[in-house]
């Protein structure tokens, strides 16, 4: 018999994370507190045990964004699964995995527009089973750069022209510290912000940054990396780093200020080296469609791999509805 709750111990829960070979920082009992502070946003943790032993099978955490409240919340609300869900092996973690599934589809149905699972690993051995739970897999591309291995071997990887980069944004000034005050974070968030609105992307509420920055950066698991020439802000980057990984979680730059992007990453692959294992870029699009980051992340020298992703529709109108609502937001913007 397999058991689903929504109610397993934080502690519990953390060291199933932690000690799973896939475990990441999007699945922690810290990242579900993050999404409690977060304005738009809700935690959905669930959780398959043994009742008999209270041994845990598998672990899924989502996040339920939406802008809007009530039924209306109903036709813009998506939820967000990164890195996830995480499952024992063998047979009795597939079954553990069904069970969850068919849970999550039925709690989230008349929440959300869709559901997708961002991955961040191969999730091959899981696949079918969540294929077969309505879920639709695509392509999608990330970098992976090696940081067990010292700064210089780390320099050689990147081409030339991010080189120059680098080198250039210290001639012209450009200096990166970490974010230390409130201000700095404003600064930052206000940086990704206007790049966001720039591409006519959608941006998170600051709460969710400040969330993050009180979660994590205290206990090691994040860097808010701020650029300034001239004491000016002029450019910021975000990661999040759990057990061997540093993940590359969001970014903004003024457009007029060249090289500072180039002299961000640098900073983060110089400070990180040795001390973790990889750096994930934290995505580079569909490999059939334009992106124009793409370019800029290869070029630093990492592994492409095709992770992909799975969506689900729960509502046909509504996703068409959603569909339409976003280009006119894209259009207004």
């Amino acid at each position: 018999m397999i058991e689903i709750t929504d109610s397993l111990d934080p502690e519990v829960w953390d060291e199933f994370v932690y000690e799973h070979p896939h475990g990441n920082i999007f699945q922690t009992s810290s990242m579900a507190n993050v999404y409690r502070q977060a304005k738009n946003y809700v935690p959905l943790s669930l959780a398959a045990i043994d009742p008999g032993n209270g041994e845990v099978l598998a672990i899924l955490q989502a996040s339920i964004i939406s802008e809007l409240s009530g039924i209306a919340g109903s036709f813009t609300g998506r939820s967000v699964i990164i890195g996830g869900p995480l499952v024992k092996d063998g047979k009795r973690g597939n079954e553990a995995l069904s069970l969850l599934l068919k849970e999550y589809n039925s709690s989230v149905k008349s929440k959300v527009v869709y559901s997708q699972m961002r991955n961040i690993r191969d999730t091959s051995e899981i696949k079918e089973t969540i294929l077969s739970y309505g879920y639709e897999y695509d392509q999608h591309l990330d970098f992976l750069i090696d940081l067990d291995r010292d700064e210089a071997e780390i320099w050689s990887d990147i081409s030339k022209s991010r080189r120059k980069g680098v080198n250039r944004a210290e001639k012209s000034g450009i200096i990166i510290q970490k974010v230390k005050n409130d201000a700095e974070l404003q600064a930052s968030y206000d940086l990704i912000h206007q790049t966001y609105l720039n591409v006519k992307m959608p941006v998170a509420d600051f709460s969710l940054f400040k969330a993050i920055y009180d979660e994590f950066v205290p206990k090691d698991m994040a860097d808010f990396f701020i650029a300034l020439q001239n004491d000016i802000p002029v450019g910021a980057r975000i990661t999040l780093n759990y057990k061997d990984l540093v993940y590359d979680w969001y970014a903004g730059s003024l457009a007029d200020v060249p090289y500072v992007d180039e002299a961000l990453v640098w900073k983060i692959l110089s400070e990180n080296a040795g001390k973790y294992k990889v750096f994930d870029f934290g995505g580079a699009g569909h490999p059939d469609k334009p992106y124009g980051v793409r370019e800029f992340k290869r070029r630093f020298g990492g592994e492409q791999v095709n992770y992909g992703r799975y969506k689900k529709v729960h509502g046909k109108v509504r996703g068409k509805m959603a569909e339409v609502g976003y280009g006119v937001y894209r259009g207004l913007k």
